[in-house]
């Protein structure tokens, strides 16, 4: 069967009537291993059990050898210290886990990037303490303390920045002199923060070197406080050189933690498939082939695109949800409408195409737009939250004008035959036939795109909009969608739909706003008539 399958598509292929390619498509088995892996508690389990396992193997190993460490009651009471933080850190990580979407993907990620982070510490702390050439207070500048929270909190939340922080800070303090531990802990929790608080918002990759910057700063203040550079013999000649050199490690290391932070983005965002905003800043651009596309092709489409991005990105703005991603989601929510963009009202001219054809054809035109979308999205590579919006940005709602045309031409149908035979006869109106066969919105975001969509499709029907009005349509077609259960798998509150509608009814004010009619002049016209005619008098 594989090879009469390869030997039809080979003949269509050759009639011009397909790519030659089958699209693959996961097998229920595939799915299930898949889901098994991404969120089974088992894995999860496993890889707390790994990430244990190799903080036991670093931390202690690291530690001095020196008379601080030589009794087995120093050994002992260090090795207890390890698993009391490690304790600590499990405790830590089990209150945020409903802020880093607990997923074993996400697991990895944070678990990863602070055994990198400590790593990279105990690897500077073997390397010095046996080496009599290098200074003690080296320990404390030349690890990128900051690197795991700043990583962490650009791909997965400030929360993921916070746990970073506060576990490389304790365990990195559990690999330091006695007389050090301290110190280390402040600085590493200080440059860490900074990290965190300066990425909070980061929309370009120059945000990442300014935040190395800072951090840089702060760990140089914190350094000549805890007398680990003495700005007093900087201008010594004797000296001058080692200071400068620390502050330079300082304020460099700082910088090159932003840049290696912003280089490995990317390739993190892919392989943990992670969308962050500088990545949805990216996307934004308005020159993507489908939107130009759209908005060559199909321009009420598109402006309704735009429209719908304003409203999506305001609001989301106001609850707190991703905004990027709402203004980018909505810009290619439609473009499964360039299949057939005659048969959507925004595009149409004085033909109206569903005149020919019956209520149930058109509704069958318009909710494959829905399916032509992902198909397109999937072809052209965009990441995969597009792709999930575009599948449920319409829910599985009811095309009701429609709907409601084919009830009317029923009855009509009824009224009009005499024969009682007929009227039995005559089909019924299945609303499965008028609604999406798709899915809900299952985020936060997709839910706003839903909601800005018919919101904006709606406006457009007010006649004489008035702050009443566009409050009064918004409420109903937003609680509509409530009552529908379309919003139940979106994660969003009743509180934040309240929201919701102020910030739709608010935009569309600004949006639909009125202009005063300006009088003619009609004086100054008569009077610029008569001069005019004068002069065409003495003209002639």
């Amino acid at each position: 069967m594989g090879f009469i399958d390869v030997f039809k598509r080979w003949r269509l292929a050759q009639k011009g009537m397909s790519s030659g390619k089958k699209r693959r498509t996961a097998t229920k088995a595939e799915g299930v291993v898949a889901e098994s892996i991404g969120s089974g508690v088992w894995v999860r389990f496993l890889l707390y059990g790994v990430f244990i396992l190799l903080v036991c193997l670093f931390v202690p190993s690291a530690q001095r050898t020196d008379s601080l460490y030589s009794s087995s009651e120093s050994v002992l009471s260090h090795r207890v210290m390890v698993c009391l933080v490690l304790s600590l850190a499990m405790i830590l990580y089990y209150h945020i886990r409903e802020s880093v979407k607990v997923q074993n993907g996400r697991v990895v990620l944070i678990f990863g990037g602070v055994m990198i982070n400590l790593l990279i510490v105990w690897s500077v702390v073997c390397l010095m303490t046996n080496n009599p050439l290098w200074s003690l207070d080296y320990l404390f500048i030349v690890p990128p303390l900051a690197f795991a929270p700043m990583l962490l909190s650009v791909l997965a939340g400030r929360h993921a920045g916070v746990l970073a922080t506060i576990s490389t800070g304790l365990f990195g303090s559990l690999m330091m002199p006695e007389t050090d531990v301290f110190a280390f802990i402040v600085i590493n929790i200080v440059a860490g923060s900074t990290a965190v608080a300066m990425t909070r918002k980061v929309r370009k990759r120059g945000s990442l070197l300014r935040a190395g910057f800072y951090v840089g700063l702060v760990m140089l203040i914190l350094a000549v406080v805890f007398e680990k550079i003495d700005l007093s013999i900087l201008f010594s000649a004797e000296s001058m050189s080692a200071e400068a050199s620390k502050i330079g490690i300082v304020m460099i290391g700082g910088i090159l933690t932003g840049m290696v932070v912003s280089g490995v983005l990317p390739a993190l965002e892919s392989i943990f498939s992670l969308t962050t905003s500088i990545s949805w800043l990216e996307m934004s651009d308005l020159n993507h082939k489908l939107l130009r596309r759209l908005q060559l092709e199909a321009p009420g489409t598109y402006h309704h695109s735009m429209v719908v991005a304003t409203l999506a990105e305001s609001a989301a703005e106001k609850i707190g949800a991703d905004a990027s991603m709402c203004r980018v989601c909505s810009y290619f929510h439609d473009i499964g409408k360039l299949k057939k963009p005659e048969y959507f009202i925004e595009n149409q001219g004085e033909i109206n195409p569903h005149d020919s054809l019956s209520p149930t054809m058109s509704a069958i035109v318009v909710i494959a737009h829905v399916k032509d979308g992902v198909d397109m999205a999937i072809k052209h590579k965009l990441n995969p939250k597009i792709v999930d919006v575009i599948r449920e940005h319409h829910g599985k709602s009811m095309v009701k004008y429609f709907y409601h045309k084919a009830c009317e031409q029923r009855l009509a149908n009824e009224q009009g035959s005499d024969d009682e035979e007929s009227k039995e006869s005559l089909p019924e109106v299945d609303k499965k036939s008028f609604r999406y066969p798709v899915a809900y919105p299952s985020t936060r975001e997709s839910g706003i795109i839903s909601l800005a969509d018919c919101v904006e499709s709606a406006s457009r029907s007010l006649s004489k909009p008035n702050p009443q009005k566009i409050y009064n349509l918004v409420h109903d077609i937003v609680m509509d969608r409530v009552i529908d259960s379309q919003l139940d798998h979106s994660s969003l509150t009743m509180g934040e739909i309240k929201q919701l509608i102020d910030s739709f009814s608010s935009t569309l004010r600004s949006m639909m706003h009125t202009r005063i009619d300006y009088p003619k002049d009609d004086e100054s016209k008569s009077s610029d008539d008569s001069t005019m005619g004068g002069s065409k008098r003495r003209l002639g």
